[in-house]
């Protein structure tokens, strides 16, 4: 008899608050939205996931984190914190599946138009949303201060420095004093707990939930039910079940991961010195671009007008710089050069779109060369491997493009 009586208090329940708050009438058609079956379109979710794991261990590992003594702090969670080790490999894992997902999502994105009218906000959202996910990374990469942490803020030091006149304002300003004195490592704290989290919060829900349910969610033209339709099946309970299986799924591998695959093992690197230099270990994955770009451009230095302007360390960042504008204005300059001022409710197969896809591969072998510069290092003989991975720069995107955008042609006209 106590079914009942429960049902009738928790109807109660729902009526007092939707006289106050108005929920039924929006939150009704909200959980009918319909929403499509692909498998692509969880890469959003599985990076929203590991967002919040990484909250979640972000916010314990808060709790014993000293930033005046960050090398000692991090080995004393580690060793000396009950579960300490687990939670930092669950923070470290959740933040890399977090990156690559956000990768495999903006690839998906690109590669079938989901990015056109109406949905261009989105796209630049989600762009901004990257490059401060790629910061706020670093951010935490650089607070362990062991030696590898170390020489990652050692090279951002001498990107600041590279900047004639401004340089030394910079650091200055950033970093409290000379590297590696200062307040860097508080300062960075205060940015990786507090600034860019707050960004984060910001732009995750506008992006993923306000923008996403305000629109018609996007499909693929062979499964369509029509311009206007969306073949799946509603929010609650089809999407919400999928959703759940997802949260737990992406839970679970990162927890295998973390309990499994050891990440970042601080004790082996040694407190961060000056004087040593790491000679075997890799940067991180999502650096390696920029440390490969830093790698295989010569040394160039011009002095002019009373200042030595350091041509070798500007380039990889203004190449990256403009990639990421090129990146947030793409939808404006895809539809000038095409013309498509149509709203787009049904997404691109790759195949027919060759341009598109042309340029898309062409632009990931062109980082993924860079990317394999960070090899270099390990060769007995840098030199001609050097010279190779620099030709190769300019080459294999170029006949990258071509052959991809001839043969998607050709089967178009089959």
């Amino acid at each position: 008899m106590a079914l009942p009586t429960s049902k009738k208090a928790a109807g109660a329940v729902a009526e007092y608050t939707d006289e106050r708050l108005g929920l039924a009438r929006w939150l009704r058609p909200q959980l009918r939205k319909p929403f499509p079956s692909h498998w692509s379109f969880l890469l959003g979710e599985i990076a929203l996931y590991s967002f919040v794991l990484l909250l979640l261990t972000g916010t314990f590992l808060t709790l014993f984190y000293k930033p005046v003594e960050a090398y000692d702090s991090t080995v004393a969670i580690t060793f000396d914190v009950r579960g300490g080790m687990l939670v930092r490999q669950l923070h470290h894992w959740s933040a890399t599946v977090f990156v690559l997902a956000i990768v495999a999502h903006l690839i998906r994105v690109f590669f079938t138009g989901a990015f056109r009218r109406p949905r261009e906000l989105t796209w630049m959202l989600g762009v901004v949303l990257f490059a401060t996910v790629l910061l706020e990374a670093f951010l935490g990469y650089s607070l362990t201060g062991d030696q590898l942490a170390g020489e990652g803020v050692r090279a951002l030091d001498a990107l600041l420095l590279a900047i004639p006149v401004a340089g030394t304002y910079l650091e200055m300003f950033l970093f409290g004093g000379a590297f590696p004195g200062g307040d860097i490592i508080p300062r960075i704290y205060a940015a990786h707990i507090l600034l860019i989290p707050g960004i984060l919060a910001a732009i995750i829900p506008l992006h993923a939930l306000i923008l996403t349910w305000r629109q018609k969610h996007t499909e693929y033209a062979k499964t369509a039910a029509g311009p206007d339709k969306v073949r799946g099946g509603p929010f609650f309970p089809y999407f919400a079940v999928k959703n759940a299986a997802t949260t737990l799924g992406t839970f679970a591998v990162i927890a295998l991961l973390a309990t499994f695959v050891q990440v970042n093992p601080v004790w082996l690197h040694g407190r961060y010195s000056y004087a040593t230099e790491l000679e075997e270990v890799q940067p991180w994955w999502f650096s390696g671009v920029l440390d490969g770009a830093s790698t295989l451009m010569p040394g160039w230095d011009v002095n002019a007008f009373g200042h030595t302007f350091a041509i070798g360390l500007w380039i990889p960042m203004l190449v990256m710089f403009g990639f990421f504008g090129v990146l947030f204005f793409y939808p404006f300059i895809e539809r000038r050069f095409t013309g498509d001022r149509e709203y787009h409710q049904l997404l691109d197969r790759p195949r027919d779109a060759p341009e598109r896809t042309a340029l898309g591969l062409a632009v990931l072998t062109f980082f993924g060369v860079q990317w394999a510069g960070i090899a270099v290092r390990y060769f007995d003989d840098p030199v001609p491997v050097t010279w190779v991975l620099r030709a190769a720069v300019f080459v294999l995107p170029v006949l990258v493009y071509v052959a991809t955008r001839s043969w998607l042609a050709s089967r178009r006209t089959l």
